[in-house]
């Protein structure tokens, strides 16, 4: 009886509350009967309790208006609390009739506000490990401080160390108010990293056909801790463990198992700052590729597209290698979709389709759709801000009217790396297609990235520090000189470079040089134009009859142009260079009185495939160079009309005309070993040199000789042309005598890998191996006997200065005029070229 009572009771209860609710308002009491909803008419509105919030945007927010009707008990007032609450700024929210005047009732509506931030602090943490987290957690002064904010920064922190390998981070965050300011609260983030969480062991089970090995190498991300892995994070990342997986089962298809799949995979704790991850892999059978046949193609043959396609019947079954076949080979463009594509069928389809798979053997079907040649209508440029439309425009091998091919896409991408203006990972394209009209139009995107550089450097010769200061504009407009409002702060945009530099190392030497190069002379055609000059004095600071000195006045002018055969990647280029030596007292010189003339021409044939000047990736660089001098000697006669004996000559009567003939070849590879975004790199390079001589009795001359090792930055290369030649682990010069070498040989091999591709700072590591040697002598020479080292580095770009390194060489021979040097050194190099052949 009393159960029955029971729900009778609590109804009589709450009904008898709702019908006596009274509001008190700040007149007289006011008896609101529940029971009975009635209209009334906002009359006002007020807020209490927010001080730091315009009261007008929260009677606003409320969704309450002055003058209009409202029904009470009604609706009205949750949506309004409701509103109120959803911005989260407040702790509580309460709204009150204040009176009722006849049907007029007055509003309040209160709240209490959340206290905001004044500050925030770390601790447990470094500074460095701080100022990551600023970035991550965003936390502001003034922000309005809520449970979910506190959980929302505890996420994050955790999670930022969770992805440094700090599993077990605990992060606790407090807060106490700010007694120096009102309604704020300062937190006090309190962070314990633990210790790092890494993996003791991946246990494999079920493989047969790839070995535990071979599986463990496939996981890139996923390492296990061992003391030779050095150079690999034995972090636990779940993401990157998803990928791993991934790429094992990657492994198996390129081996015909294209059923094989992860069965099982557990990862559990050890020890507390271990893991264990043990995975079961169910391989399947192994297939192979039989019968391909092929439908629709009318432009090319079926043996044509097997031939191309290089998959034959009994080869193992690769999915990957199928679609790389297919649609994108890395490896020169030699794929199905490029043999169309290269000849305007941007509209090609090709769709593998299995049609019998029996026992383990798989038969495809490649059905074509060849559509129509598609021709291009419009090629746009996006995204240059400084470089002008033209200067792109005549890099690109697209043009309206052709027809369609993706080659002269990938060729035009590469054009546009090799002008140094953009940032090469940033260059995109956007083929738009109309398949209706048979056309496509073109957006080629760039970024522009900083082109001019500063150089600010030291180095060493004759006893003093040498330093150097010079700027390149590598995108000068020379047209716009005398624009006022094209100096911000320079003229640019037309792809022209004009270089300054200076040396000096005191009173003792100075030296200034300038060049300039227009590398489109007349704006149709890649025939370039080069113009430089300079001047140095070497002098003992003193003037009048105690001067000894030695000025040195050079002049060259240079045309180049690229060549269409044997293929596009050729250019020649041809100079004619001039220097004029005056000697007044100069001791130590090859005479200490006299004037000295350098006139050469100079052949130099090259190819270059390089994708990049930065950090190559792919392509080759052959250079051929041949700098001769007229044979003078063949047209000299004494007073009687004989050749003149050269070897009662002085120095000055033999070298007023100085006669040579160097030849020079150097041949370079970049090749990939792995990796797509952040490739390991193999850069392999050879160089030779030979400096000749027309006339026996006269020999080989004193000057344009080579000098080998050490970093290649030592000063005064311009004292008698020498060349200076890089070979780290050895000091400066030691690898050829004190006058020089007349043969060389020079061989390098480097593996580079990228730190950053960011072209505000490109940075990539390097290990080198190499090894050289120079010779007086031609019966000396063998370009087998070489001095070996080896060593690693680092190649710093900034567009300011330029690529910066730094090497640490270990030599594995001695040098013969040497025998005291260090075993190992430094060494700081400027520039990509400097110290090569």
């Amino acid at each position: 009886m009393l159960k029955r009572l029971l729900p009778v009771l609590v109804l009589f209860f709450l009904a008898f509350n709702l019908k006596a609710q009274t509001v008190i308002t700040s007149d007289t009491a006011t008896t609101i009967d529940y029971t009975y909803p009635k209209d009334y008419k906002i009359g006002g509105i007020t807020v209490t309790g927010a001080e730091h919030l315009d009261k007008n945007v929260l009677i606003m927010l409320s969704g309450f208006v002055i003058g209009e009707t409202i029904t009470i008990p009604g609706e009205k007032f949750s949506e309004a609390i409701k509103n109120l609450w959803k911005q989260g700024l407040f702790a509580d929210v309460e709204i009150k009739i204040k009176k009722i005047t006849g049907n007029d009732v007055f509003l309040d509506i209160k709240v209490e506000e959340r206290p905001r931030l004044s500050k925030f602090s770390f601790k447990g943490i470094k500074k460095h490990e701080a100022d990551d987290l600023r970035e991550k957690i965003k936390l502001m002064k003034g922000k309005v401080v809520t449970d979910n904010l506190i959980l929302t920064t505890q996420n994050k922190i955790k999670e930022h160390f969770v992805d440094n390998g700090y599993l077990n981070a605990e992060v606790v965050v407090t807060q106490k108010a700010d007694s120096a300011q009102a309604n704020s609260v300062i937190l006090f983030i309190d962070i314990s990293k633990k210790k790092k969480v890494k993996i003791k062991d991946i246990y494999i089970h079920g493989n047969e056909a790839l070995s535990d090995g071979k599986l463990r190498r496939a996981m890139k991300d996923t390492k296990q801790k061992r003391w030779y892995t050095i150079f690999n994070s034995s972090k636990y990342l779940e993401e990157n463990f998803e990928k791993d997986k991934a790429k094992i089962l990657s492994k198996y298809y390129a081996k015909g198992y294209r059923d094989a799949s992860i069965a099982k995979d557990t990862v559990y704790k050890v020890e507390p700052n271990r893991l264990t991850i043990e995975l079961t892999v169910d391989e399947g059978p192994k297939y192979y590729f039989r019968n391909i046949t092929w439908l629709g193609n009318t432009k090319h043959s079926s043996e044509e597209l097997s031939r191309v396609l290089g998959i034959k019947k009994g080869d193992v079954f690769d999915q990957t290698k199928l679609e790389t076949r297919l649609f994108m080979n890395q490896e020169g463009g030699n794929d199905v979709s490029s043999l169309y594509m290269d000849d305007g069928y941007l509209f090609f389809q090709v769709t593998p389709v299995e049609v019998q798979v029996e026992n383990d053997s798989i038969d495809f079907e490649m059905r074509i759709y060849e559509g129509k040649q598609a021709r291009i209508n419009k090629v746009t440029i996006n995204g240059n801000t400084k470089t002008n439309d033209r200067v792109i425009m005549r890099e690109i091998r697209t043009r309206p009217g052709q027809l369609f091919s993706r080659a002269d896409i990938i060729r035009t991408q590469r054009e546009l790396a090799q002008l140094r203006y953009f940032n090469p990972e940033k260059l995109g394209v956007n083929p738009v297609p109309n398949p209706s009209e048979g056309t496509v139009d073109i957006e080629y995107t760039v970024e522009e990235s900083p082109s001019d550089q500063l150089e600010l450097s030291g180095g060493w010769g004759g006893g003093r520090i040498v330093g150097t200061l010079g700027v390149s504009f590598n995108n000068f407009a020379a047209r716009n000189i005398f624009k006022g409002s094209a100096w911000r702060p320079l003229p640019s945009g037309d792809g022209q470079s004009l270089s300054l530099r200076a040396q000096s190392n005191g009173l003792y030497y100075q030296s200034i040089n300038g060049s300039f190069v227009e590398p489109w002379l007349g704006g149709k055609r890649p025939n370039s134009l080069s113009i430089s000059s300079y001047y140095s004095i070497f002098s003992n600071a003193q003037s009048g009859e105690a001067e000894q000195s030695l000025k040195i006045f050079g002049n060259s002018v240079g045309l180049g142009r690229r060549l269409k055969v044997p293929d596009d990647f050729f250019t020649l280029y041809q100079d004619v260079n001039y220097q004029h030596y005056i000697v007044n007292n100069y001791a130590g010189y090859l005479f200490t009185k006299g004037k000295s003339n350098n006139l050469s021409y100079r052949f130099n044939l090259s190819r270059n495939s390089v994708d990049q000047p930065i950090f190559p990736r792919s392509g080759s660089q052959v250079t051929f160079s041949l700098q001769l001098t007229p044979p003078y000697s063949y047209f000299r006669k004494d007073s009687l009309g004989n050749s003149p004996d050269y070897t009662g000559l002085s120095d000055q009567e033999k070298y007023r005309w100085i006669e040579y003939h160097k030849w020079k070849f150097t041949t370079q590879w970049f090749t990939p070993i792995f990796g797509k975004k952040n490739p390991l790199v193999l850069m392999t390079k050879a160089g030779f040199g030979f400096l000749g001589h027309y006339n026996n009795s006269l020999g080989a001359p004193p000057f344009e000789r080579f000098y080998l090792g050490g970093s290649g930055l030592t000063g005064y290369s311009q004292l008698d042309g020498r060349e200076i030649i890089a070979l780290r682990g050895y000091s400066d010069g030691s690898l050829s005598s004190s006058s020089g070498a007349t043969f060389i040989t020079k061989y390098t091999a480097e593996l580079r890998y990228p730190i950053s591709l960011n072209p505000q700072a490109t940075i990539y590591g390097l290990t080198f191996v190499e090894a050289g040697n120079s010779w007086d002598t031609f019966k000396r020479y063998n370009p087998f006997d070489v001095k070996r080292s080896a060593g690693v580095g680092v190649r710093v770009f900034l567009p300011m200065f330029g690529l910066l390194g730094l090497d640490y060489g270990w030599r594995l021979d001695d040098s013969p005029y040497d025998i005291n040097m260090e075993r190992s050194q430094f060494h700081f190099t400027i520039g990509a070229n400097i110290g090569d052949l």
